[in-house]
């Protein structure tokens, strides 16, 4: 099959002239200055909300006293295991005393960091059973010798310590994403500790000051996606695209969040963090924690699906510049589905793993699945994967149709555009070149239509991508 090359005459759409180019110029400027014609009040009106919400310097002051404290002559040691048996329990030597049988339990031993022979530290039935006690375990445990009369146990097993594993895996985490992703999984990382800093400074102390959660959860929400959205992926069209589906995802949710928790009854006093926090400070609203926390807990999700929503349009289009809004809205829709159908099984399969224990615990009980599912222990867990679920879902198609309408108008400025009849009914240049040459490399047949002006450049869709 003979070598053939493409010209304009060939079917191609003729390059613009500079009357039509200055017009898509005009276009593009159009489009970039209505996304920050909406983002800009939002950023302003945002930061505004926060400054007027941010915690006061004279903050209540609650504590809650720290589990690892400990009583007068008392300290908290940490050591390595060196050997765990089972013998008589130590805390059995007063009942031994006073002529009755000692129990069995059993017992490590363990040489304290602060250095000294091996103490024998028993451990609690719940740590025996699981059996992860082993030789050359780092724990902590609390050193009650000289305090106990009678002669008990003076050493008692409170934790492990897990700083050297979890710093490993931190630091593997880092390497992995920035291996992968290099500067913008670098970006991402800080844009993390970022969000971080936010969550600890202003939404945790908001919330103890008694700030409206409804406020404080979405003001807080939006911020963060505001620096990491921004900051991870650049200022451009596409950021901004998906910076608006999310913020109007966030909206959903908070709202939803604000009614499912009202009519609900969500209380949140179905475990031990909930009744310590009302014991420390029984001001603390702990509705309206569960209300902040069902707005957190959505972000992650819904800035996954908004940013890859609006890279798909992008994509889709610069594949075919032709293509018509409604073609490239349907197009790209049919993956908002599918990812909204694998999203939605994220979101619940991560809720249910946190909450296994609570599960297992809950499928033991003799009672209906729905009255299991609605009772004071899951009905939170539930609520939050249906108000993050229906928020995300709204999101996909908002945030694909802003980003047709921009990407039409913004992307228009890189090239040519192939004709709706060539799109529709013939080839692409670029398909018959494949045809005709099918031994010619694509990079050899991409070079011809750009010398034709039948493709932009490749510098050309760099500017259009940044635009």
């Amino acid at each position: 099959m003979g070598h053939s090359h493409i010209h304009p005459s060939d079917g191609a759409a003729p390059p613009p002239n500079p009357e039509q180019i200055a017009a898509l110029s005009r276009t593009r400027r159009r489009a970039n200055f209505l996304l920050a014609g909406i983002l800009v009040p939002l950023g302003v009106i945002t930061l505004v909300a926060m400054m007027m919400l941010w915690p006061g310097a004279d903050r209540p002051g609650i504590t809650v006293a720290d589990p690892l404290a400990t009583a007068p002559g008392t300290s908290m040691d940490v050591g390595t295991v060196q050997r765990v048996v089972s013998e008589d329990c130590p805390s059995s030597q007063p009942t031994v005393d006073a002529g009755g049988e000692a129990q069995q339990c059993l017992v490590a031993y363990t040489e304290p960091d602060s250095g000294g022979s091996a103490v024998p530290v028993e451990l609690n039935p719940e740590i025996a059973h699981s059996g992860q006690v082993e030789p050359g375990d780092s724990i902590r445990y609390l050193n009650l010798d000289g305090v106990i009369n009678g002669g008990g146990t003076p050493y008692i097993f409170v934790d492990f310590v897990r700083t050297l594993p979890v710093a490993a895996l931190a630091v593997l985490y880092a390497v992995v994403v920035v291996s992968v992703a290099r500067w913008r999984g670098l970006r991402a990382i800080i844009g993390l500790v970022g969000a971080l800093f936010v969550l600890a400074q202003f939404m945790l102390p908001g919330l103890i000051e008694g700030k409206p959660p409804l406020l404080l959860g979405l003001v807080g929400s939006v911020v963060i996606m505001f620096g990491v959205l921004y900051f991870a992926h650049g200022f451009s069209a596409r950021t901004s695209t998906a910076l608006l589906g999310t913020i109007f995802g966030l909206a959903i949710t908070a709202l939803l969040a604000a009614w499912a928790t009202d009519t609900a009854n969500l209380t949140g006093v179905g475990n031990d963090s909930a009744s310590a926090l009302i014991n420390a400070a029984p001001e603390v609203s702990l509705s309206g924690i569960i209300l902040c926390g069902l707005i957190i807990s959505g972000l992650g999700v819904l800035n996954d699906v908004t940013i890859t929503q609006s890279s798909a349009v992008w994509e889709l289009y610069e594949l075919a510049p032709g293509t018509s809004t409604r073609r490239l809205f349907a197009g790209a829709m049919r993956i908002g589905r599918d990812h909204i159908a694998s999203t939605v099984y994220t979101i619940a399969f991560a809720y249910a793993g946190a909450a296994l224990p609570l599960l297992i615990l809950v499928s033991l009980q003799d009672s209906s699945l729905m009255t299991a599912l609605t009772s004071g222990e899951l009905v939170e867990e539930v609520v939050r994967t249906l108000v993050g679920s229906i928020g995300l879902v709204l999101a996909i198609p908002v945030t694909t149709l802003v980003a047709v309408l921009v990407v039409k108008a913004v992307g228009r400025g890189a090239g040519p555009v192939v004709s709706r009849k060539q799109h529709d009914g013939a080839p692409t240049p670029a398909a018959l070149a494949a045809e005709e040459a099918p031994g010619q490399p694509a990079e050899g047949a991409h070079s011809e239509q750009v010398a034709a002006g039948a493709l932009p450049s490749r510098r050309e869709l760099r500017e259009q991508r940044q635009g």
